[in-house]
């Protein structure tokens, strides 16, 4: 209960890592704000969270490709809670494909929500986060580091927000704010579970078959999963990683090879 107090917004919470991770705040002893564009699933989760852990949590929803949506959600998250300590910037999918197939909308949807949406929440919420000495978190992805021609946009969106979580750590110092980033690898959530199902259809594969020789390629024990990340996250939050400040941890089972 080392979050006993503190109050957390978690976009992209409805579902898959930022699902995960509002769970573990609460659990932690945190009040969570969920933002994603559903509201029924938001309220559906929000439930189930508060039901296991007793804590209040809100839902919002919002859509935080848009600077109004960033704002509904800054605006309602202050007015229902007195205070806020943690920002999750977790929401935000990107299209695969070959790079001569993703039309110039693919790469704007890209930056809109993952990077626009972090940029601009990270802004909003900057007061409310210097006036409790909170923390923020960008959860960014593998690809930063690992560029793929059939991933470019997510790589290039990636690398952008760790880039800019790197320089946001920077003004952390000076107004006592912690901000790190985490690059989960292939984590099983129900979006790669789609993806694993079509791609191994194409191959002729089974989905078991395919996860198997994915895991093979890239010399790792097992996929991840959406809990590996919120441990590390919310540890990110707790005091005792204080003295971590513009770090980005892989949480991928040793897939990326590169040195940083």
């Amino acid at each position: 209960m080392e979050l006993e107090g503190k109050v957390a917004v978690v976009t992209g919470g409805s579902k898959g890592i930022g699902k995960a991770i509002a769970q573990k705040l609460a659990e932690e002893g945190a009040d969570v704000v969920i933002a994603a564009r559903t509201q029924e699933t938001l309220d559906s989760v929000a439930s189930d969270i508060s039901g296991s852990t007793g804590r209040q949590v809100l839902a919002i929803a919002a859509d935080l490709a848009t600077l109004d949506g960033c704002e509904l959600l800054h605006r309602e998250a202050t007015a229902g809670l007195d205070h806020i300590d943690i920002l999750i910037n977790c929401a935000g999918a990107t299209q695969a494909g070959p790079f001569l197939e993703l039309p110039d909308e693919k790469w704007q949807e890209g930056f809109d929500l993952k990077f626009f949406g972090a940029v601009r929440l990270s802004r909003l919420f900057w007061p409310d986060l210097v006036a409790s000495h909170g923390t923020v978190i960008h959860i960014d992805g593998g690809m930063a580091r690992t560029p793929n021609p059939r991933f470019a946009i997510g790589g290039s969106v990636n690398a952008a927000l760790a880039n800019f979580g790197k320089a946001l750590a920077g003004l952390g110092l000076v107004d006592d704010v912690n901000v790190n980033i985490i690059h989960p690898g292939q984590t099983l959530t129900d979006r790669l579970g789609e993806i694993i199902e079509a791609q191994a259809a194409q191959a002729g594969q089974t989905a078991a078959e395919f996860q198997q020789a994915s895991i093979d390629r890239q010399g790792i024990r097992r996929l991840g999963t959406p809990e590996d990340v919120a441990e590390l996250a919310v540890f990110l939050c707790s005091p005792r990683a204080r003295h971590i400040q513009g770090t980005a941890i892989s949480v991928d089972g040793g897939a990326t090879k590169s040195l940083f």
